[in-house]
């Protein structure tokens, strides 16, 4: 296996959050490609059961199972490979009764009578548990159970977790439930995938775009995180997706912000190249040209802002043709040259 130097080296929980509409689900997949790189196995898990990774890689509804989905970022065969799980309260429910008390198949039964969707209803940090431990205990496994000196069965998981506004709560599991269970296989539970979480081998990371909602957003979410856990879960990266190109330099962006762009250039440049009514586009074209320029200067001011997180950010361009698996591969390349990856 090759090994190679990250920001995130040693990191192998990544919790992607962000707000909705930034692409967290997209960043997150990006991330799992370029980590699948010299042949690691990565682990990509979806926990709010919109089966957005099965749609971003055209694949059928994601079950209940850990299932190969693509190839990771790779040339000359140095891929690795990338395996998805949707993972649910029932099915973790299921594995938790597997796991402490062999009781799989009676677990089926009880979810058939509805006793999942009542326990997590009368104690909500319960579902939380059951789905961030499914998330830890694929980072934990290891190729042969129970062997500390056995490789892990993964190298890497990236978690597709829920938005900024909720992520404090969702990883803060061991405060959850600490009225739930004092002892007790639940407590003992809670207690594993808290100390996962708040390992250095975890990093949370925030999916913004330059905008002042979404960045405003990405702040308050890594305050609430330092402010619920004082600092014990790790803040990752700031990742910047749809960032759009600047098609002007320095100072053709300030001629167009402030009105001056030489407007008779712009339709003798137009007539040159044979289009017609160059004056009346040529204009518009000015028009078009300073809403660009204001649109950089906003975009600007949002990199600031977020350079004050104080936190490794890194921009992913806007994919004008859309996101399919091409467009992912992009991104992910994207993040293993910026050394997110």
């Amino acid at each position: 296996m090759i090994s190679r130097d990250t920001d995130w080296d040693g990191v192998r929980l990544h919790v992607v959050t962000g707000k909705g509409g930034t692409g967290k689900t997209t960043v997150a997949a990006a991330m799992a490609l370029a980590l699948a790189s010299a042949g690691r196995k990565v682990l990509l898990i979806e926990v709010e059961g919109r089966q957005g990774i099965a749609r971003l890689f055209d694949a059928p509804p994601l079950p209940y199972d850990e299932r190969k989905i693509a190839l990771g970022l790779g040339t000359r065969g140095e891929g690795g490979d990338v395996y998805a799980l949707a993972v649910d309260p029932e099915g973790a429910l299921l594995d938790y009764l597997a796991m402490f008390y062999n009781l799989r198949r009676a677990g089926t039964a009880l979810t058939k009578l509805g006793v999942v969707d009542f326990a997590t209803t009368i104690a909500p940090g319960l579902s939380d548990v059951l789905v961030t431990g499914k998330a830890t205990e694929a980072t934990r496994r290891r190729t042969r159970p129970g062997a500390k000196d056995s490789p892990h069965t993964y190298d890497a998981v990236v978690m597709d977790a829920p938005p900024t506004g909720r992520i404090g709560r969702f990883l803060n599991v061991s405060t959850e439930v600490s009225d739930l269970a004092k002892v007790g296989p639940i407590r003992t539970h809670a207690d594993t995938v808290a100390k996962v979480i708040r390992s250095p081998q975890t990093a949370v990371h925030f999916v913004t775009t330059l905008e002042e909602m979404p960045v405003q957003e990405t702040l308050d979410g890594l305050a609430e995180l330092r402010a619920l856990t004082g600092g014990a879960i790790a803040a990752g990266g700031v990742f910047v997706n749809m960032v759009r190109a600047t098609m002007l330099d320095k100072d053709e962006l300030a001629a167009a912000a402030g009105g001056t762009l030489d407007v008779a250039a712009l339709a003798t440049g137009l007539k040159l190249a044979g289009i017609g009514d160059e004056q009346t586009l040529a204009a518009d074209l000015a028009v078009e040209l300073k809403e660009h320029a204001l649109q950089v200067r906003l975009q600007d001011r949002a990199r600031e802002t977020i350079r004050t997180a104080g936190r490794p950010s890194y921009e992913l361009p806007m994919l004008t043709d859309g996101v399919d698996l091409a467009g992912l591969y992009e991104l992910a390349a994207a993040l293993r040259e910026q050394g997110a990856a």
